[in-house]
Parts: structure tokens; sequence; C-alpha cells
């Protein structure tokens, strides 16, 4: 075999190799934005449900105008963020918001009896569950991108072909020290 013949076979296989590589790469980045096509569909659903939810509430809770403002501010950002981050950012301001109408919620004993209240609260509590699912379904997509993006060999290429590591959608600061305490247990 020639110098040239083994030349061009090498640049051929480096090629194929370079292909499958990018091909990787597109399949990993595509999957996390499927992923996170699932989430947008529980996140309408929850947007859907947070006015009624927060009808219902109204009526009990008038003076609590700060909750209500927070909450229909954050759906709003969550509502209209354009971008994979900025919608992540947006539903943690969200969640957080939310987590402050429960807590509201304890000291009206009234209202936690409501039939209509209990049905909206069910079905937040639902798509909170189902929103739980699909970001681990997510956040596994992500990670697997994030880790072929930065292994060897395919780090070399990934900058080049537009690739980068992408943010997790995790429960942020101010959940997560939420979560480190302990919870407060009432009788």
């Amino acid at each position: 075999m020639s110098p040239v013949g083994i030349v061009i076979g090498v640049v051929v296989i480096l090629v194929i190799w370079i292909i499958a590589i990018y091909n990787g790469l597109v399949k990993m980045r595509n999957n996390r934005e499927n992923a996170f096509a699932d989430i947008d569909v529980q996140l309408k659903q929850r947007h859907d449900l947070v006015p009624q939810l927060l009808g219902a509430v109204k009526g009990y809770m008038e003076h609590e105008r700060g909750t209500f403002e927070s909450i229909t501010k954050a759906r709003q950002k969550a509502i209209s963020a354009s971008s994979v981050n900025d919608k992540i950012a947006a539903e943690k301001e969200l969640t957080t918001a939310l987590s402050g109408l429960n807590i509201q919620v304890e000291a009206y004993p009234d209202l936690k009896a409501s039939q209509n209240f209990m049905q909206l609260q069910n079905e937040l509590s639902d798509i909170e569950n189902k929103l739980a699912a699909v970001r681990r379904f997510f956040n596994s997509a992500t990670k697997e991108l994030n880790i072929a993006v930065q292994k060897f060999p395919n780090v070399l290429f990934a900058g080049m072909f537009g690739f980068k590591t992408e943010p997790m959608f995790d429960l942020g600061t101010t959940e997560r020290q939420a979560m480190d305490k302990a919870p407060e247990v009432k009788f």
C-alpha cells in the first residue's frame, strides 16, 4: 500500500470518528431538549392550576397579599421565560413562592377543609410529583450530555461544534437550605 493510500485511510477513519463524536453529542443534546419538553408539559399544567388555587384561597387570606403577589410575579416570569436556563431559574422562584403559600395555608384550618381547595391542592401535589419525575429524567439527560462533552476525546471537538456543559434543574440554594432544616411538627 502506498503512503498516500495510508494517509487517505487514516484521514477517512479520523473523519468517521469525528462524525461519530458529533452525532453522539447531537443525540444527547436532543435527549436533553426532549426531557425539558416533558417538563414544559407539566409546567403548563402547573401554571394553569395556580390561578385556580389562588382563587380558592384568596377569600381566606385577603390580608396575605404579599404571598399572592410573589406567586403571581413568579408565575408570570415562568410563563414568559424563553430559554431552558431562564425557565429553570423562573421555575425555582415559582416553587419557592408556592412553598410560601403552603405555609400560609396552615394558618387557615377552614380553608384546608374546603372540598374545592383540597381538590386543587391534590392536583397541584400530583403535578409536583410528575414534575419531580420529569426533572430527574431531564437531569439524567443533562448529566449524560455533560459527561460526553467533558470526556476525552470529545472535549477536543465539543467546543468547536458549539457543545458546552449545561445546568441541571436543581432545587437552588434557597430550597436546599429549607430542605436541610428539620421539619416542624405541630399538633
